[in-house]
């Protein structure tokens, strides 16, 4: 049987990670996961992230990002919001803003995926994924 919500395993898995100090973590690729890995280099959240054939299946090796020591983490929370079984979707004047603006929130449109401020500037609404600060 497949898995019923890959982005929140993907969230779940570089949560774990970063909880565990790790400094890649491995996670299936997709088309929305590669967007979502995207967004968070361009905010600063993790350092980088690769594509790694695995033989008959690709995954993206994400390399996280922490402070001066292992013990100052950059991701302090990631928290998936739109579930398989209660979407949340909202329109361009109703777009969350993560913790006063200090976080992101992950937002999947028709123009594509991309940060809360980045679809309140194109005017356009969709669904929330996740909020990461």
């Amino acid at each position: 049987m497949g898995m019923s919500d890959p982005i929140a395993d993907m969230l779940t898995r570089i949560r774990n990670a970063n909880t565990a100090k790790h400094d890649t973590v491995d996670v299936p690729a997709s088309k929305m996961k590669l967007a979502i890995a995207d967004i968070l280099v361009n905010e600063g959240y993790i350092a980088k992230y690769d594509l790694v054939d695995n033989g008959n299946f690709k995954d993206i090796r994400i390399t996280l990002k922490y402070g001066a020591d292992k013990n100052e983490k950059v991701i302090s929370g990631i928290k998936r919001i739109s579930k398989p079984g209660l979407r949340a979707y909202v329109g361009c004047e109703d777009l969350p803003r993560v913790l006063g603006g200090l976080g992101i929130a992950i937002i999947s449109t028709n123009q594509g995926v991309m940060t809360d401020k980045e679809a309140r500037k194109r005017n356009v609404g969709g669904e929330v994924l996740a909020f990461v600060w």
